[in-house]
């Protein structure tokens, strides 16, 4: 039974870097802002997402890094599918679920697996009425943000260490149900846009009684606190034929407390990972279409994470909205 560092990014990968650079459009449409976020007054969204992540080392519990042992070669590719739906003027709900492809070779083993990770439904309430998309700041309302507060509820559907798998190499999901609390908040003063978004998440206890595929004495389980913050800043730019790209960079940032095995607390667990990526974003005149190509990266650097890999990945979104 093999069991590294690397694990980690097979189940965390996607929930850290997907829902920030996936499907979204802004309150206004067009290329800015986070996770499958329907526009202001638009019905409908579908989005596909692809993604190919590479692993290439770790750092350990303290925030040093480390480098993979010699001949290992570890990659994710993933295909995330989502919709969302207007339920009213000022709430709609979406829906996601990614497929998983490993494919690992580590100290001179190989691991190819693949199946369904975990999926999500989110709830958003949009805590305003029109759109804040702005040219010129004149008066206090043109200042306001487009506020966005969320609920979301990860489902377990992908493969866990406490199902009939093997190794580490062979997991697409954590095996937790999970509920977060979301805040986005987003401006844009053409051609400038930013934004923050913020996601606290809890895990519900469950018992165990099989790990990577072996019958233990059954204990209670349960993952730490859980969050997340990404800050963004963008510029868009308009073409004659009224197209527009839009340019982002972001840092995000992402920690989970320490685990606890019936009550008492993991020392070798907890998470923390701090990453920058950057997308170029191309949205059709009518702002019905947008094409994402995003990279992500994390440095080799000292307390840049803990129990953590090390990865870079480059993803591909397209999101076709509906009236």
């Amino acid at each position: 039974m093999i069991k590294v560092y690397t694990s980690a990014a097979l189940t965390l990968g996607a929930a850290l870097l997907f829902p920030l650079s996936s499907y979204a459009a802004s309150c206004c449409g067009g290329g800015s802002g986070a996770s499958l976020l329907l526009p202001k007054f638009r019905d409908l969204s579908v989005g596909i997402n692809v993604a190919y992540e590479k692993y290439d080392g770790f750092w350990d519990k303290d925030g040093l890094w480390h480098q993979d042992p010699d001949g290992s070669n570890l990659s994710q590719s993933r295909l995330g599918l989502g919709v969302a739906k207007r339920i009213n003027d000022n709430w709609q709900v979406s829906l996601s679920m990614p497929y998983v492809w490993n494919n690992n070779q580590y100290a001179n083993n190989t691991f190819k697996t693949s199946g369904i990770g975990d999926s999500s439904i989110t709830v958003w309430y949009e805590a305003f009425d029109q759109i804040t998309c702005t040219w010129v700041l004149e008066d206090w309302e043109d200042y306001k943000p487009a506020m966005y507060f969320g609920t979301t509820l990860t489902v377990p559907t992908g493969i866990s260490p406490y199902d009939d798998v093997q190794n580490n190499f062979d997991i697409t999901g954590r095996g937790f149900y999970r509920f977060d609390l979301q805040a986005l908040f987003d401006k844009t003063v053409f051609p400038w846009n930013a934004s923050i978004a913020l996601n606290y998440g809890k895990y519900l206890k469950r018992s165990v009684n099989r790990e990577y595929g072996v019958y233990v004495a059954p204990y209670k389980k349960n993952l730490g606190d859980r969050f997340s913050g990404s800050i963004s800043g963008g510029y868009t730019i308009f073409m004659d034929n009224g197209e527009t790209v839009t340019l982002t960079a972001a840092y995000s940032y992402l920690q989970e407390d320490r685990a606890t095995i019936d009550g008492i607390v993991d020392e070798n667990s907890g998470i923390q990972k701090k990453g920058l990526s950057g997308t170029v974003a191309w949205s059709s005149d009518s702002k019905d279409t947008v094409v994402k190509l995003s990279y992500a990266y994390t440095p080799h650097y000292h307390n840049w994470g803990k129990n953590f890999p090390t990865t870079s990945m480059l993803s591909l979104g397209v999101n076709y909205v509906y009236d």
